[in-house]
C-alpha cells in the first residue's frame, strides 16, 4: 500500500519535497571532510591516544555501512517518511552529544549513533524521490538533482570547516547539522508523503545480525589493509565477512520479504549500474586523498585554501549530475556512462603530471569530478528504477551501500599503492602512480559500461 500522490506528473509540493531531501544528503556528505579538517584541534582538546583517534574517525563510517541495507528495508515496512524524521531527530540529539563530547570514549560513541543515524537518512530520501517522481524523466532529474547536492556537500565540506575552525571551536563542526535537520523535522511532515510496503512482514532478525556480521568485517577488513598492510587480520575479517554474507544471500533468496531482494541481481542492468558506482568512487576515493594531501603537503596551502582548489571540480560534478537526465533522452545511457569514464581517465591522466603545477591539478579533477557527475546519477537511478515501488528503500540501501564499499575499496587499494610508492620516492610518485591505476580503471569500466547497462529512454 503506498499512500501520498497518485499523478504520474509531479507538482510543485513533490519539487520543493526534493529540496527538503537534498539537506540531508548534502550534510552527510559533508560530515566526513569537516571532522578530518577537526582533528588537529580535537586530538589537542580530548587527547585520544592513537587508537581512540582512529575509532573516532573510522566509526561512522562502520555504522552507516553496516546498518544501510536493514534501515533501507526498516523504512520499506514503517514507511519512509516516518523513518526519515526517526534519522533526522537522532542525528540531531547525537550531533549536539558529539560537539560536546568531554571525553573520547564518549565522541566514540556519539559517533556511533551518528551513524546509525544517518543510514536511516540515505536511502529513506532516495525511495522517497523513486515514490514521488513516478514519471522516468522527472525521477532522472531529480536524482540528479539529489547527485549534485551530494557533490556539492562534497565541495561545501573543507569550506565550511575551515571557516568554523576558523573562529570557533572542534565542536562546531558536528552543530552544523542541528539547523539542517530542525528544517527537516518541520517540513517533511508538510511536503514529504508517506510510502511504505503494507504487504512486508516484520524485519528478519537473523537476517538483520546476518548483514551485520558481513559488512562490518568486510569494512574493517579493507580499511585494516589500508592502514597496516598486507596481514592477517585485515585480510582474515574480510575473508570472514564474505563468507557470512555468502550465508546471508542464501537466506534472502529463501525468505518472502528478504532484507535484500536477490531477484534485482537477475538484471543486467542492475548489476552492471552497482559494479560501476562501486569501481567508479572507488577510483576517485584514492586520487582525491593524495589530492587533498598533496595540496597541504606539497603546495602548502591551508585546509580552507585546499578546499577552495577543489571548488571548481565539484561545481563541475554538479553540472554534470542535473545535465545526465536530459542527455541519456538522446543518447543512450551505456555511452554516457562510457564516455563519462573516458572522460574521467582523461582527468586522471592530467593529474600524472601534478609535479608540473597546481593548475593542472585543478584541471585533472574538474575532468575527473566531470566524468563521475553522470555515473553518479545516472548509476544511482538505474539501481533505483530496476526495483518496485514497495522495495525502493532496499534498491535505495544497496545504492549507497556500493558507494560506501567502493570509498573503502578505493581508500584501501588505491591508497596503500600511492603510500607505497610515496615511501620510496616521493610525495608526488605516490599521487601520480594512484592517477594512473584509476585512469586504466575508468578505461576498464567505459567498457564495461557499453557491454552490460541498458539503455532505457527515459
Amino acid at each position: 500500500m503506498v499512500t501520498g500522490t497518485t499523478s504520474v506528473s509531479a507538482g510543485p509540493r513533490e519539487w520543493i519535497g526534493l529540496a527538503v531531501l537534498v539537506l540531508p544528503t548534502m550534510l552527510l556528505a559533508m560530515d566526513a571532510t569537516i571532522l578530518y579538517l577537526a582533528l588537529p584541534s580535537l586530538a589537542a582538546d580530548l587527547r585520544p591516544s592513537a587508537s581512540e583517534l582512529l575509532w573516532i574517525t573510522d566509526t561512522y563510517g562502520f555504522l552507516i555501512a553496516g546498518f544501510l541495507v536493514t534501515m533501507g528495508s526498516l523504512g520499506d515496512r514503517i514507511g519512509r517518511r516516518r523513518l526519515l524524521m526517526i534519522g533526522a531527530a537522532a542525528f540531531l540529539l547525537t550531533s549536539v552529544l558529539a560537539a560536546y563530547a568531554p571525553t573520547p570514549e564518549l565522541l566514540i560513541a556519539a559517533r556511533g549513533l551518528l551513524g546509525i543515524a544517518g543510514a536511516t537518512l540515505m536511502p529513506s530520501t532516495l525511495a522517497l524521490i523513486s515514490n514521488m517522481f513516478r514519471d522516468g524523466r522527472e525521477r532522472g532529474t531529480a536524482i540528479g538533482i539529489w547527485a549534485a547536492g551530494l557533490s556539492g556537500g562534497i565541495a561545501l565540506g573543507p569550506i565550511v570547516g575551515g571557516v568554523l575552525l576558523e573562529w570557533f571551536w572542534w565542536g562546531s563542526a558536528f552543530l552544523v547539522a542541528v539547523p539542517v535537520m530542525a528544517l527537516l523535522l518541520v517540513t517533511a511532515p508538510l511536503l514529504l508523503p508517506e510510502h511504505r510496503d503494507a504487504a512486508a512482514a516484520r524485519l528478519d532478525l537473523v537476517s538483520v545480525l546476518l548483514s551485520l556480521a558481513a559488512v562490518l568485517p568486510m569494512v574493517y577488513g579493507v580499511k585494516r589493509l589500508a592502514e597496516h598492510g598486507f596481514g592477517a587480520i585485515g585480510l582474515g575479517a574480510f575473508v570472514a565477512g564474505v563468507l557470512v554474507g555468502t550465508v546471508f544471500l542464501r537466506r534472502q533468496g529463501k525468505l518472502q520479504t528478504p532484507l535484500v531482494d536477490v531477484r534485482l541481481f537477475a538484471d543486467r542492468g542492475f548489476r552492471g549500474a552497482l559494479l560501476v558506482l562501486l569501481i567508479g568512487v572507488a577510483s576517485v576515493a584514492g586520487v582525491y586523498l593524495f589530492t587533498t594531501l598533496y595540496l597541504q603537503q606539497e603546495r602548502g596551502l591551508s585546509p580552507l585554501e585546499a578546499g577552495l582548489a577543489l571548488l571548481p571540480s565539484a561545481v563541475a560534478m554538479i553540472l554534470t549530475s542535473v545535465a545526465a537526465p536530459a542527455l541519456v533522452r538522446r543518447i543512450a545511457v551505456a555511452r554516457v556512462v562510457a564516455g563519462s569514464l573516458v572522460v574521467s581517465a582523461l582527468g586522471f591522466v592530467v593529474l600524472t603530471q601534478a609535479g608540473a603545477g597546481l593548475p593542472l591539478v585543478v584541471i585533472g579533477m574538474v575532468l575527473v569530478y566531470l566524468g563521475q557527475g553522470p555515473i553518479m546519477a545516472l548509476g544511482t537511478d538505474l539501481v533505483v528504477s530496476a526495483a518496485p515501488p514497495e522495495r525502493a528503500g532496499s534498491a535505495s540501501a544497496l545504492s549507497e551501500t556500493s558507494v560506501e564499499f567502493g570509498l573503502a575499496f578505493g581508500v584501501a587499494v588505491l591508497g596503500s599503492i600511492g603510500l607505497l610508492v610515496q615511501r620510496e620516492h616521493n610525495s608526488t610518485a605516490g599521487l601520480v602512480t594512484v592517477a594512473t591505476i584509476a585512469a586504466l580503471a575508468s578505461l576498464a569500466l567505459a567498457t564495461l559500461a557499453l557491454r552490460t547497462l541498458r539503455a532505457p529512454t527515459v
